[in-house]
């Protein structure tokens, strides 16, 4: 498992480093596993990440990873739209039929 960042912007506009990142790795990563590979490669806290995708190849080990880091976890709030199935704070939220 190893965990390549080929490239770095600093976004001053919203307050965000936007990387991209190859990992290489035998099984699929989840992300639960890059956020936390982010997280102790930049030194911040995973609340602070928003992974926005990893994507990879039939048949190859390498996933290309796109992430935004951002300074604190209200700018990401504030920021970073979230999907429908996380609730107020990040959790999930059980919808009933």
């Amino acid at each position: 498992m190893t965990l390549k960042i080929l490239e770095e912007k600093h976004n001053l506009l919203f307050k965000r480093r936007e990387v991209k990142a190859v990992f290489e790795s035998e099984t699929t990563p989840s992300r639960a596993s890059i956020l936390e590979l982010l997280s102790k490669k930049f030194s911040v806290s995973p609340e602070k990440i928003k992974i926005i995708w990893i994507k990879g190849s039939f048949g190859v080990k390498r996933f290309n990873i796109e992430a935004n880091i951002y300074n604190s976890k209200e700018e990401k709030d504030a920021v970073e739209l979230k999907k429908k199935k996380e609730g107020k704070a990040g959790e999930i939220a059980v919808t009933a039929k």
